[in-house]
């Protein structure tokens, strides 16, 4: 597999979605005399309009903690972390206002975490209708494009009243990906989105993300299928080169 750290060559008209500028984070862990774990250093990335850099490493290697800081789930120990939305100005998530990260949420970056995280009671058809509802779409044309998703993802319809809480791995993880992907966003971040699904919900996932790069979207994606990642990439990223170290 061609792994690169070196930036491409982009179009000077063309601004990067996403831009990391040396950035770091560190955790201090109290409980062992405050031992300082450093997870990242030094991590210079952008990511253009319909690109999609895969993080490429074992376990271990900081990739889920980098999509944290994008999300600012995590903040950034050290550097600059500047998002670029049309008809917006720059956003450094590093240092903004806690109002602006929701309206990054809910706007401008879709995430495909690892877990699907939601109100209990509501049901599945709901919870993939909310980003649209949000966007000001009217809730029955949401509902109506939500369930064209669910039924793409292969979730049987005797499920979409119920809350996914109730589903299989699986098919939590199918509801998440509808979630995050059923509004076109910017940015796509995904964490390892196919690891519990089989073979022709894998195809289907690739299938939709090939569709948001033809779109313009920016995706950076961490998968533990390597042809998964194979199929969808524009450019690997090695991120053995950002690991820092105990101190």
């Amino acid at each position: 597999m061609n792994t690169l750290s070196v930036e491409p060559t982009m179009d000077p008209v063309i601004e990067p979605v996403i831009e990391l500028r040396g950035v770091g984070k560190s955790f201090t862990l109290h409980q062992q005399q405050g031992l300082a774990l450093h997870v990242l250093q030094g991590v210079d990335l952008c990511v253009a309009p319909g690109e999609c850099v895969v993080l490429d490493g074992p376990s271990g290697q900081g990739k889920s903690t980098l999509l944290k800081l994008i999300y600012a789930n995590y903040l950034a120990s050290q550097g600059d972390i500047v998002l670029r939305t049309p008809g917006e100005p720059p956003l450094n998530l590093t240092r903004c206002e806690p109002r602006s990260l929701v309206h990054m949420r809910q706007h401008s970056v879709g995430y495909v975490s690892q877990f699907l995280r939601v109100i209990p009671r509501v049901g599945a058809l709901d919870v993939v209708a909310e980003p649209l509802v949000e966007a000001g779409i009217a809730p029955e044309e949401a509902r109506a494009t939500a369930c064209q998703w669910l039924q793409r993802l292969r979730i049987p319809e005797a499920l979409w009243p119920l809350p996914p809480a109730t589903f299989s791995g699986g098919e939590q993880q199918r509801v998440n990906i509808a979630r995050n992907m059923i509004r076109q966003r910017p940015l796509l971040l995904l964490d390892e989105p196919t690891a519990s699904l089989d073979a022709a919900n894998t195809a289907t996932v690739i299938e939709l993300i090939r569709e948001a790069l033809a779109v313009g979207t920016a995706v950076i994606g961490i998968f533990h299928d390597r042809e998964v990642g194979e199929a969808v990439a524009t450019r690997h990223v090695d991120m053995a080169q950002f690991r820092g170290a105990l101190a």
